[in-house]
């Protein structure tokens, strides 16, 4: 499988609409989680995110808002804000633009949110004037890792850690299938960037 954990800077000079980071945004770093919400897996991560007094934002796709609007609810409740992650989390690359459009819109039915962030990070590109229009398109500027069955919890840690700065967007997930290894991560990245004087917020 291959990704980078770092995105280029050739990447966001490609797409400057999109939103790979927040730049001169004081000592702020973005957490955000996709594919959620879960039964098995955002409640504890909203746990925890208590215990430590972190924020983050969580990319919801509609279906699962739809089977678990209390876990939705809860997200809300605990002061996170959330995004569209589309209806059945689509691959734009493999999608008509009108169906994409479609599913994103949606999803907007259940996920009351003006940020967007595309499934796999595979935007479909003749709708990204359409998505612009209502939406801010949100990215990354690190990849944790999580998803990846190679990558050892201790590789996520330090993915996210060797690579954090003020302004960084970082993408990790609720996703039941592998959720497990965010999990065990998550504490550890927390505190690391806590110990590198930054803070944490939701995106807005």
């Amino acid at each position: 499988m291959f990704y980078l954990n770092k995105t280029p800077s050739l990447l966001k000079r490609l797409f400057p609409s999109f939103i790979w980071e927040k730049q001169n945004h004081k000592s702020n770093v973005f957490l955000t989680f996709d594919d959620g919400p879960t039964v098995e897996y955002t409640q504890q991560i909203l746990d925890l995110l208590k215990t430590h007094g972190v924020l983050a934002t969580f990319f919801c796709v509609g279906a699962n808002v739809k089977k678990h609007s209390n876990i939705y609810q809860a997200v809300l409740d605990d002061g996170h804000s959330v995004g569209n992650h589309t209806m059945h989390h689509l691959n734009g690359w493999k999608t008509s633009s009108k169906t994409y459009v479609a599913n994103i819109n949606e999803a907007s039915s259940f996920v009351k949110s003006t940020l967007f962030r595309p499934p796999y990070g595979k935007i479909n590109f003749w709708a990204i004037r359409k998505i612009n229009a209502k939406y801010k398109i949100i990215m990354w500027d690190i990849v944790g890792g999580d998803f990846d069955s190679k990558c050892s919890v201790e590789n996520i840690i330090n993915n996210v850690l060797n690579n954090v700065k003020e302004g960084t967007i970082i993408v990790l997930h609720d996703n039941k299938n592998f959720s497990e290894k965010t999990l065990a991560a998550l504490p550890k990245i927390i505190e690391g960037i806590k110990e590198k004087g930054l803070t944490f917020a939701a995106l807005k």
